[in-house]
């Protein structure tokens, strides 16, 4: 049995990275989702063991010492992210192509650990200004959390050059149908 492939798409909050990781995973591509570990807060159209793990922040700080992560990130003062080296694993040994919604950073980590084994995608807003109303009409972001958001929006956005694939979003359908392309030339 073939080994699987990592796809992994990274972006600041607000890019679109998450519509685009939905539309793959509904066509009729051979992909499963990588389901992080998370500290922050259930929103109220999520659900455990879908959207993520969500753990206290204890239990993921002990799995951090266990070294169960294959990257974890403290992305915001107590918000910790991470992925599950033996979900990863297990997906891949059984040849399945796991498709990674994750933190810039943690994409990058994950990139260099697998290298040629994975492709890094990175969707890019059209603009800061483009970037910022997203994030506004959300709805979901307060005024501090809307400034954190925009401060590491423009951190992130210094890394695009590490990755493989750059994706402008300035068309959700059309970038959609890009990663998708993409994507199947990378697994095939």
């Amino acid at each position: 049995m073939n080994q699987g492939k990592l796809i992994i798409f990274a972006a600041p909050s607000g890019a679109g990275k998450t519509s685009i990781v939905k539309f793959l995973l509904e066509q009729n591509i051979p992909l499963k989702f990588s389901i992080s570990a998370t500290t922050r807060p259930k929103r109220a159209n999520e659900k455990e063991g879908v959207d993520y793990y969500y753990l206290p922040v204890e239990e993921f700080k002990k799995k951090i010492m266990n070294g169960d992560f294959l990257e974890w990130e403290e992305v915001y003062a107590g918000a910790y992210y991470g992925t599950l080296k033996s979900e990863v694993d297990k997906m891949l040994e059984n040849g399945e192509n796991v498709l990674f919604d994750v933190d810039v950073l943690g994409a990058l980590n994950i990139k260099k650990i697998y290298e040629e084994q994975a492709l890094a995608l990175f969707i890019k807003p059209p603009s800061t200004e483009a970037l910022i109303e997203r994030l506004e009409n959300r709805g979901t972001e307060t005024a501090e959390s809307l400034n954190r958001r925009i401060e590491k929006s423009t951190y992130e956005l210094s890394f695009e050059s590490n990755f493989d694939i750059i994706i402008v979003n300035d068309s959700l359908e059309n970038a959609q149908n890009e990663a998708k392309q993409i994507v199947l030339n990378f697994i095939k």
